[in-house]
């Protein structure tokens, strides 16, 4: 198996981010929606309508809307195999105006075997508080849009998507510049980057407006100057740039034998013995990779050894790892090893 090993490397300069980037912005999200309706033009991969009584009523309901007379029609009538209820979902973008279009994923509730080649009806979409956001129609595209390529997927012939297939019918009404402060939820909760967001914008204005709740959630009061121009204000500080901390951590796949290292893992005093490698990490010695001998005798010939200051950090270690040749699997045993041993100040999340 061929292994990759990945690293984040120390850099005396900081990887400075943008506060939007690290943020959201409180009131700024998109919203579900959700519908039912039907797809029609199937070539017989349709629902069958004497198993699916939901698909029967819905056409049914249908055609009498359309005004065509149903009464004589009963389930041994309604034989078609070219219809299949489907749910439609869609996220509408904040800030979207009736006109936008937005897509929408179209999946069946039935017994249909393909939407491959249909239409979906139009069909409302609503949301949370049930009213109608969005009316979507379209013929409908078989699989994921962001694995559209059918000749390197086989995609899902039950589940589908329509491009820009619903127009937006009203927007979610939020008004920014009404407000007197603003809340900003951190993507990634840590005390210490709260502060460091906090007092960058305190920086920025010159004035103690921003002020860390939690490790989510920095909330800003609006200068006067600001008011009715709430907007203008936001663009003012999202752009500032911070040095955010980050938490201690390894990730692992097993799979495929790639390992992830934060800067900020750090190893204590330990001794590790795998296979042929031993491995001494120490306060008075340096930090000893021998590979091909147990001895402590470096001048032993033959013996490969990879040798680092002490108080290393784990990405000194990898990187003498790599330099012995050791195989991904075999570093993945030497970090849980170190681990449980207490040494690892980091904590290791395993795919």
């Amino acid at each position: 198996m061929i292994g990759l090993l990945i690293t984040v490397p120390i850099y005396d300069v900081s990887a400075y981010s943008r506060i939007k980037d690290i943020v959201y912005f409180e009131g700024i999200r998109e919203n579900t929606l959700i519908g039912y309706g039907l797809v029609v033009g199937l070539n017989g991969t349709g629902d069958n309508l004497r198993n699916s009584a939901f698909t029967q009523n819905t056409l049914i309901n249908h055609l009498n809307k359309m005004g065509v007379t149903t009464t004589n029609l009963n389930a041994n009538n309604l034989n078609t195999r070219n219809v299949a209820a489907v749910m439609v979902t869609a996220s509408l973008p904040a800030f979207a105006h009736p006109g936008n279009l937005i897509s929408v994923q179209v999946s069946t509730m039935g017994d249909s075997k393909s939407l491959k080649g249909g239409s979906l009806l139009a069909t409302p979409l609503v949301g949370a508080d049930g009213q109608v956001y969005s009316i979507a129609q379209g013929a409908i595209s078989i699989g994921n849009p962001a694995t559209a390529d059918q000749a390197k997927n086989k995609p899902t012939p039950t589940s589908g998507y329509i491009t820009n297939g619903a127009i937006v019918e009203q927007g979610v009404g939020f008004d920014m510049n009404s407000l007197d402060e603003v809340k900003l939820a951190l993507k990634n909760p840590d005390i210490t980057t709260a502060r460091i967001v906090s007092t960058a914008i305190n920086s920025q204005l010159r004035d103690n407006f921003a002020q860390a709740k939690d490790p989510g959630t920095v909330v800003i009061r609006v200068p006067l100057e600001y008011r009715n121009n709430v907007v203008g204000f936001l663009a003012e500080i999202e752009g500032l740039s911070v040095d955010p901390d980050t938490v201690a951590k390894i990730i692992i796949d097993e799979a495929t034998g790639t390992v992830v290292i934060g800067e900020n893992v750090r190893i204590s005093n330990v001794a590790v013995s795998q296979g042929n490698l031993v491995l001494k990490v120490s306060e008075q010695e340096k930090l000893k990779l021998i590979l091909g001998d147990d001895s402590e005798d470096i001048n032993i010939p033959g013996t490969k050894i990879a040798s680092l200051e002490s108080n290393a950090t784990l990405n000194d270690l990898v990187q003498g790892l790599n330099t012995l040749g050791v195989q991904p699997q075999d570093l993945i045993a030497i970090l849980k090893t170190i681990q449980q041993s207490g040494a690892l100040q980091a904590t290791i999340e395993v795919k």
